[in-house]
């Protein structure tokens, strides 16, 4: 599994504190090991991100990702849920 990340992707998480970023690499370790573990609340989308899944990194941050064939994996978007959805 190839994980990649967007501009987009980057510029949001370069501003997430360090405890966030932290737990978004443990959350990683968790996806690559099995991206639908029920800790991670793996979902797809609907709306303005249709074709992206959810994954929770903490308990209000969400990272959301999209699959490029099926090994690679491209993190698009990071934040609070009011971030992303409100």
């Amino acid at each position: 599994m190839v994980i990649e990340t967007t501009k987009a992707f980057d510029k949001q998480y370069s501003k997430l504190n360090l405890k966030v970023k932290i737990a978004f690499k443990r959350r990683v370790i968790a996806f690559k090991a099995s991206p639908f573990d029920t800790g991670l609340r793996n979902h797809a989308l609907k709306g303005k991100y249709l074709g992206f899944r959810s994954i929770d990194i903490t308990g209000d941050v969400r990272a959301l990702y999209t699959t490029q064939g099926d090994t690679i994996i491209i993190f698009g978007f990071i934040g609070t849920h009011s971030q992303l959805y409100g």
